[in-house]
């Protein structure tokens, strides 16, 4: 009975170590409203350190960005370009 006991423990627990390896990452959700502490920065071309940390958070999700007719003009101004170099940030080609 002990070691059955036993063996159902140890097979539980390698269980549970492959479910915790194998725990997928969720995603990444593009929204342009994350990207609001970088309007200030983009009309100045004075990056800021909250809007460095958004720009590269939201990273994957520039291509999409530069194409939305909405989002095109800011995304692809010179000021964001260099706002975008300040921080370190890879400007993706379009």
């Amino acid at each position: 009975m002990t070691s059955s006991i036993i063996s159902l423990c140890a097979v539980i627990s390698v269980l549970l170590l492959l479910l915790q390896s194998s725990t997928v990452e969720p995603a990444m959700t593009c929204n342009v409203i994350e990207l609001s502490p970088c309007l200030g920065p983009i009309m100045s071309g004075v990056a800021t350190p909250a809007c460095c940390a958004k720009l590269n958070k939201q990273k994957p999700c520039f291509c999409q960005y530069m194409h939305e007719p909405a989002y095109s003009p800011y995304i692809n101004s010179g000021n964001a370009r260099k706002v975008a170099a300040y921080c370190g940030v890879a400007y993706p080609k379009s």
